[in-house]
């Protein structure tokens, strides 16, 4: 598809390789386990800044281990997931602040990185899944859900991921409808994602939810002219709470940020980011870094009350 074909060159990250000995993929396969346990530390970081200057150096160095042994599928998934999250999590903080604050000159900058970080953990996922998905992407919708039938659970999280990355691009490149029209895919993706959760009975509460929170926003990212289903998007929202706990507190901010503003209910709006507020991010020390940016753009919506409704 057009859309997709013009930011090929961004899949090429996921299998650029030098040249390494037998021994070099050795270490690097015992360094894959390492890092693979280890990237939970960043998880539980209380510290926002310390974070957002810790991770893009650690995804730095797992690239480099990627290098080496690009096949390795540990950090194939740990770049996926970190790039998407990274992304997610600060480029597009600093996105948001610039759009609020209208510094169109930023934004435009940061909308572009944010779309480059999304399609580099896109072409980390499609790398994992293989040269199937690589081509079933750029096809047709019917290709996809084929292909998606297909992928069983011991590749969902690089389905997930792939699913990220390719909605987050479509979020920064609205402009241009061919990426739009890339929508169908992106809930595809997402869809058998939870189907393979039901059907495996996902012990990862986190894992479990954050899928139900991405299907929650692409059910919100077009208007209803278009596809889009507020309705639907906070019964997924809703679900993501459940299944957390109440303890994902993102999935609440972004349920008054997403959907409270999109139907203008202002009251959910307010007393979901006061209960966010209220809320200690320690809560769930295994998420604590996603509770804290919870934090931060609660007090800012809050702040910015009046410019949403």
């Amino acid at each position: 598809m057009p859309g997709l074909q013009k930011l090929i060159p961004f899949f090429a990250l996921s299998t650029l390789a030098f040249g390494a000995c037998d021994i070099g993929k050795l270490t690097v396969n015992t360094t894959s386990k390492v890092l693979n346990r280890g990237k939970y530390a960043t998880k539980q970081e209380p510290d926002y800044d310390l974070a957002a200057i810790a991770i893009p150096a650690s995804l730095k160095t797992v690239e480099a281990f990627h290098m080496v042994d690009p096949d390795n599928k540990r950090l194939g998934n740990i770049l996926a997931e970190g790039f998407c999250q990274y992304t997610s999590g600060f480029i597009e903080d600093e996105w948001e602040v610039a759009v609020l604050a209208k510094d169109f000159e930023t934004a435009e900058y940061l909308s572009d990185r944010a779309s480059k970080g999304f399609m580099r953990c896109m072409g980390y996922s499609l790398h994992v899944l293989g040269k199937k998905w690589e081509k079933s992407i750029l096809g047709s919708v019917e290709d996809v859900e084929k292909r998606a039938k297909k992928t069983g659970f011991g590749n969902r999280d690089a389905l997930l991921w792939a699913g990220v990355g390719l909605a987050g691009t479509i979020n920064h490149n609205k402009d241009n409808p061919a990426m739009v029209a890339q929508v169908a895919k992106a809930r595809i993706i997402i869809e058998r994602v939870i189907v393979l959760d039901d059907k495996n009975k996902q012990k990862d509460k986190a894992k479990r939810g954050f899928a139900h929170i991405v299907r929650a926003m692409l059910h919100l990212s077009l208007p209803k002219a278009l596809g889009g289903d507020p309705d639907a998007g906070k019964a997924e929202f809703d679900r993501a709470i459940e299944i957390t706990e109440n303890k994902f507190l993102l999935a609440k901010v972004l349920l008054a940020r997403r959907y409270a503003v999109a139907v203008q209910d202002k009251e959910l709006f307010q007393k979901t980011l006061v209960e966010v507020l209220q809320t200690d991010p320690a809560i769930w020390p295994a998420q604590r870094l996603a509770n804290e940016i919870a934090h931060r753009r609660a007090k800012r919506y809050l702040k910015l009350e009046k410019e949403f409704f």
